[in-house]
């Protein structure tokens, strides 16, 4: 009677066991199936989206040309300083505009301005369409340091214009997808990779190293810890997910109303060209870009190199994304005015730099019905009417969405591959048990006839 009940006991056992080989690699299955694939990727290295303007500015030199722009039909013109300047740029397809100041001129005008004393709340840029350096000054400036900045420009030479603005040059702690710590509130920007780990790329002023982010107000749903970045000077951070992997849908960004637009490439913009930009508190807004290598006095300190444009935004938009077809462009840095009322100045750190500076690579995704496996920016994309221009390629926001809440989520591989391990466990401690059993059978019967 003790055996059959012995018989039953390891029979059960090992049916449990086989069971359970089935069940842990069902999970593991299913859960190997469910990991996103390893992203596509543009490195910063790689051929960056610029159109016709500036490789002629760059070609004809400083001292010949003095930046380049969209016109309303999104024709490519460029400033030049001699008449052999236009004829290369007549040949090259663009129209040239003849104008005083040269790109070196421009360039001395604003060293000057960043060599006078500091003061919170001007910024300055220049100007290509008008052939001018532009220094505005917000509503916090007072008079005296308005009349002695002024002093410096009248210095500098007639081409300095001088602007008083609303509102007030802020950074705008406080997109597409928002993100919280101690620090305030942000936006997300894009996610990047070093090929080893994944993190959000958004602007420096929203938090210093060591910040920890979540995904909701209440601190339960973590995203991750800043490991990285700089400002003032600059203004672009990195947060490196929880896990090291930003999961589906890194590729897109979020527009609101459930939708997003996929990325697929990045680039430097075009003075003129029609951008984007999103943000967890005022969502998708459009503009144009009126300037580049932009400088503005923020009360925490300077940051040059901006994109200057004029699309709104408010607090809480810091860090979002800012592209035109789908390319990066820029993550949210700060500005002037509001999307209610005053509109505004509004800058943006270049992804370019950013990614040049942190060595990490843009995680992009295929444009909507292409198979391939690599998805490049295309080497015009600025050269296209202002009016013409889109966002990109949508995307439901899901994807998105599901990058985030999957870092609260335990992975079945880990379970899936214990409960593998304790099957085998129980499979061999049984065929243990049997022949350990068998073998002292044996030995009571075999001393039994020898007895």
């Amino acid at each position: 009677m003790r055996h059959a009940r012995r018989r039953v006991v390891r029979r059960v056992t090992r049916l449990a066991a086989v069971g359970g080989l089935l069940l842990g690699g069902t999970m593991v299955t299913r859960a190997v199936a469910s990991e996103p694939p390893e992203p596509d990727t543009v490195p910063y290295a790689a051929e960056e989206a610029t159109g016709p303007g500036a490789e002629l500015v760059s070609r004809l030199g400083a001292s010949r040309t003095a930046g380049s722009w969209l016109d309303a039909d999104g024709r490519t013109v460029v400033a030049v300083t001699d008449e052999k300047a236009a004829a290369e740029v007549r040949q090259a397809g663009a129209d040239p505009k003849m104008v005083r100041h040269s790109m070196r001129d421009l360039k001395s005008a604003t060293r000057t301005l960043r060599s006078a004393p500091r003061v919170p709340g001007t910024a300055w840029s220049m100007d290509y369409r008008s052939n001018e350096v532009v220094v505005r000054g917000d509503s916090t400036v007072s008079a005296d340091d308005w009349s002695d900045l002024t002093r410096v420009a009248e210095g500098v030479g007639g081409f300095v214009r001088m602007e008083r603005t609303e509102g007030t040059f802020t950074t705008l702690l406080n997109g597409a997808v928002p993100i919280l710590s101690t620090a305030g509130r942000c936006s997300a920007g894009f996610n990047v990779t070093d090929g080893k780990r994944d993190f959000i790329l958004t602007a420096g002023h929203c938090g210093p190293d060591g910040s920890v982010w979540f995904a909701d107000d209440r601190g339960r749903q973590q995203v991750g810890t800043t490991v990285g970045g700089s400002f003032p000077g600059d203004d672009y951070s990195l947060i490196e997910y929880d896990g090291g992997r930003a999961g589906e849908g890194a590729g897109v960004v979020a527009i609101g109303d459930g939708r997003g637009v996929r990325i697929t490439g990045v680039g430097d913009p075009e003075v003129g060209q029609r951008i984007f930009r999103s943000g967890s508190t005022s969502g998708l807004r459009d503009g144009e870009v009126t300037a580049l290598n932009a400088t503005v006095n923020y009360p925490e300190g300077t940051v040059s190199g901006l994109i200057e444009t004029n699309v709104c935004a408010e607090p809480g938009d810091s860090g979002g994304p800012m592209f035109s077809e789908g390319i990066a462009l820029g993550v949210t840095s700060g500005g002037s005015g509001d999307c209610r009322q005053a509109g505004g100045t509004t800058f943006f750190q270049p992804v370019t730099t950013a990614l040049s500076q942190l060595k990490v690579d843009l995680i992009v995704a295929p444009k909507a019905g292409d198979g391939s496996d690599t998805a490049t920016p295309p080497a015009t994309q600025g050269a296209v009417a202002p009016d013409a221009a889109s966002p990109g390629s949508s995307a439901t926001e899901a994807a998105t969405s599901t990058a985030l809440s999957r870092l609260a989520d335990p992975r079945a591989v880990g379970p899936g591959t214990l409960v593998i391990g304790g099957s085998l466990v129980a499979l061999v401690a049984t065929r243990w048990i049997r022949t350990e059993q068998d073998r002292k059978a044996y030995r009571r019967h075999y001393s039994a006839t020898w007895g």
